[in-house]
């Protein structure tokens, strides 16, 4: 079994910055992809961003040019530097990862427990 536990979110006057972290644990041969998604009540789960192995990033149009994502391959981590944040940002982030156990396993793909961003004067 993999875990994926989130820590960063708070809340935080629109303009400002926070930083998401995601490590994952467990029972870990690879990890591809890594993403970012994002959620309130009134909107469906939506991709923020996603970064491969490789380092190769995608972003939603919505973010670019303020949120940058990362990882640390050595760690397990993936990261989210959040710039000129938006009250529109507000949401739960979710961290995603593509993962086998084994050499030559089949992916899955695990989701985190979610943190809370609240964007807000």
């Amino acid at each position: 079994q993999v875990q994926l536990v989130e820590s960063g979110g708070g809340l935080v006057q629109p303009g400002g910055s926070l930083r998401l972290s995601c490590a994952a644990s467990g029972s870990i041969f690879s990890i591809n992809t890594m993403g970012w998604y994002r959620q309130t009540p009134e909107k469906v789960r939506e991709l923020v961003a996603w970064i491969t192995s490789g380092g190769s990033t995608n972003y939603a149009d919505s973010v670019k040019d303020r949120f940058t994502i990362s990882r640390d391959n050595a760690k397990n981590t993936v990261y989210l530097q959040m710039n000129s944040l938006k009250p529109e940002d507000t949401a739960v982030y979710y961290c995603n990862a593509d993962v086998r156990a084994t050499r030559g396993g089949m992916w899955h793909g695990y989701w985190g427990q979610g943190t809370q961003v609240t964007v807000s004067s």
